[in-house]
């Protein structure tokens, strides 16, 4: 489960992933466009023109392939790895490396699942008992900060 949020301390997007099934969570903090493109998909909203991460989901589909899984796969020097496991017709399946911040805005908007493992989850996750969070409360929150956003600030994100 994902949800979005900003880190009070440094003000900056912050994607909260939730174990299914236990208390961690997995917070892996992004540029202000990422946080758009999964807030805007969060929040069932479609651009006027096809963004990024549409795009790549038509061009993905268009040639016969189809998201499997995300993974985020490893944190060094507080940057976070992902891989997109991506099958074809031929059911010959590759993986591609990724941002986790793509890898989820595109996993959202193909339905597939986010995994990532245990050992990462004991190196980096955070124990919680604190219920999911209302998602449309943290969005809003999102939103504010985004509309406030400079455009020429996108890209000049450091954790």
């Amino acid at each position: 489960m994902a949800h979005l949020g900003l880190d009070r301390n440094t003000n900056t997007p912050v994607v909260i992933l939730r174990e299914k099934d236990g208390s961690r969570v997995l917070p892996i903090w992004i540029g202000p466009a990422e946080a758009s493109a999964i807030a805007m998909e969060l929040q069932g909203m479609k651009a006027q023109r096809p963004l990024t991460h549409d795009l790549l989901k038509q061009i993905l589909l268009g040639l016969g392939g189809d998201l499997r899984r995300v993974v985020i796969s490893a944190v060094k020097e507080n940057t976070y790895f992902a891989e997109l496991l991506i099958r074809r017709d031929d059911n010959h399946i590759f993986q591609v490396d990724a941002r986790p911040s793509d890898s989820i805005a595109l996993a959202l908007r193909m339905r597939a699942p986010i995994f990532t493992s245990d050992q990462l989850l004991d190196q980096s996750g955070v124990e919680t008992d604190e219920p999911s969070p209302d998602p449309s409360l943290e969005a809003d929150k999102l939103k504010q900060y985004l509309e406030k956003m400079d455009p020429q600030d996108f890209g000049k994100f450091n954790p």
